[in-house]
């Protein structure tokens, strides 16, 4: 196998890790969301979405820091206000007539 090649194959590897722990920090972020805000999983992942959008901050960290914060309570300011805006929006009384209607 050519040198090049092994090197391609094993940048794809540590990509492709990277990917899966991404995902699975993702995937415990919404965990998280959810028991807070008690969502849905669809709800749990646009939260995530809007406060990684309005906070200018990639998903993946955004996710970082609130599977930190169900460890520790620690959040920072601008995205524990990010996270509480979003999950009202969904968690509260319109967001419920919305469904029903």
């Amino acid at each position: 196998m050519p040198r090049e090649q092994l090197v391609r194959l094993e940048e794809e590897v540590d990509h492709l890790k990277q990917a899966v722990t991404s995902h699975a920090t993702v995937d415990q972020a919404i965990g998280v969301i959810l028991a807070v805000g008690q969502l849905t999983p669809a709800h749990g992942w646009d939260v995530l979405k809007e406060v990684s959008q309005n906070t200018n901050i990639k998903l993946r960290h955004i996710a970082e820091l609130i599977v930190t914060w169900g460890r520790t309570g620690e959040l920072p300011s601008e995205v524990r206000s990010q996270l509480e805006s979003s999950i009202d929006r969904r968690s509260g009384p319109s967001a419920e007539d919305g469904a029903a209607s």
